[in-house]
């Protein structure tokens, strides 16, 4: 067997590994769903104005914050922001919880990066 001979296997095992980790990384940047894409930029035009700028920069926002924390935890940060608000016990719980003040944290971290490079 000649050297193009043993190469060519080599070469198409790189080849089928480069496709995977390519499709893994773009899975792991779609891992929100649509839904939650299109209320995040939904609320975010309304905050922003209803423009066509507001829509470019609205989901150059989702997009950053997807990048940086994960859907499991936006939905964390998300569900704690909406419960702190109720009153009383319940509410008292979210605005106390060190793990939900960190899942909040984390997402507003993730939004003053998307504000700078988005806005």
């Amino acid at each position: 067997m000649d050297c193009a001979g043993r190469i060519r296997p080599i070469v198409a095992a790189v080849i089928v590994l480069a496709a995977t980790v390519y499709a893994a990384r773009a899975e792991e940047a779609n891992d929100y769903p649509t839904s939650a894409r299109a209320e995040y930029v939904y609320g975010c035009m309304k905050a922003n104005g209803e423009t066509r700028q507001a829509i470019e920069q609205c989901s150059c926002s989702i997009d950053v914050v997807a990048s940086i924390v994960s859907y499991e935890r936006y939905v964390t940060a998300e569900t704690a922001l909406s419960m702190s608000q109720v009153r009383g016990n319940l509410g008292t719980q979210f605005r106390t919880s060190e793990q939900a003040n960190a899942a909040v944290n984390d997402l507003r971290r993730a939004q003053a990066e998307a504000e700078v490079r988005c806005f």
